[in-house]
């Protein structure tokens, strides 16, 4: 019996650990053909390795992802490997946490470079892969899955590099929906609880895994929506960042404009407080900042 996915072709960042290797071994299990990408290739091969003794196909990929170009040798080491390219997976990511007052040049640049210029990278030269194979009148299945977080949709407290990152790419998800479906690419972002490297740093004890029962935080909880995205079943869902924690699963509500009050004329400086005033005591209340 063949999986959801089977013969599409994945590139997955990040994938030696945590939830990139998740993923790629739940694609791998549906059948898919993946591309492990990651700085570490002793992780890669171990993720390949395991994937190939449970009869699946899946190859090492050493890009730097923000490196522009040389994220390209992804995208051409997939084609050229298994002949094609359906399904790209951003997961890869760091932490520099630090208070804003106290956050270094180098500790914002290194967070915005692997997440946000990571999104970009890779996501672009499939991009263009995709429209070429569309102008050639090549049928394109495509899909971009995004890894936004609930700090980039609600802020978190001595995380404004990794906020702004993550509230970066969940635009760059809106966009990308909005500009490539023309070619046949949907775009869908995640914004995932699981155990991580990361995490289980930060939330040691929450993140513990279980001696019995539902393990809440597996990361295996996330991979099979990342999987359903990544599949052809995923057609009609495009632009949409889902939230995945344990077996929930539901969709984050983004920036909406509320009725507002209209003067119909300039507001004299003097008068907005006033309005102001109005347009707070009506607004539903948002969601507070992570460790407010």
């Amino acid at each position: 019996m063949s999986g959801i996915c089977q013969d599409r072709v994945v590139i997955i960042t990040g994938a030696g650990g945590g939830l990139g290797a998740a993923y790629a071994k739940v694609f791998a299990q549906e059948g898919a053909k993946v591309v492990v990408n990651d700085i570490n290739q002793e992780a890669a091969q171990s993720v390949v390795d395991e994937i190939k003794a449970n009869g699946g196909e899946a190859i090492v990929n050493t890009s730097d992802i923000t490196n522009y170009a040389d994220s390209e040798n992804a995208v051409k080491q997939a084609v050229e490997t298994f002949g094609d390219l359906h399904v790209v997976v951003n997961n890869a990511g760091i932490c520099r946490d630090r208070m804003f007052a106290s956050m270094t040049e180098a500790e914002w640049d290194a967070v915005i470079a692997v997440h946000l210029k990571g999104h970009f990278c890779i996501s672009s030269h499939a991009v263009h892969y995709w429209r070429d194979q569309k102008k050639a009148g090549n049928e394109v299945n495509a899909r971009i899955i995004n890894t936004s977080s609930g700090a980039g949709l609600n802020g978190s407290v001595g995380q404004s590099n990794y906020a702004a990152a993550k509230g970066g790419i969940a635009s760059l998800t809106l966009n990308q929906s909005a500009e490539l479906g023309r070619y046949g690419i949907t775009a869908n972002g995640l914004a995932p609880a699981a155990r991580t490297g990361m995490t289980e740093d930060v939330f040691a004890d929450m993140m513990k895994k279980p001696e019995d029962g539902f393990d809440y935080y597996a990361p295996e909880n996330v991979a099979s929506i990342v999987v359903w995205l990544g599949s052809e079943a995923s057609k009609v869902v495009t632009g949409r960042i889902f939230e995945v924690e344990g077996g929930k699963i539901s969709i984050a509500d983004g920036w909406r404009s509320t009725g507002g009050i209209d003067k119909g004329a300039r507001w004299e400086p003097s008068e907005v407080g006033g309005a102001v005033d109005k347009l707070l005591s009506e607004e539903v209340p948002p969601q507070k900042v992570y460790g407010a």
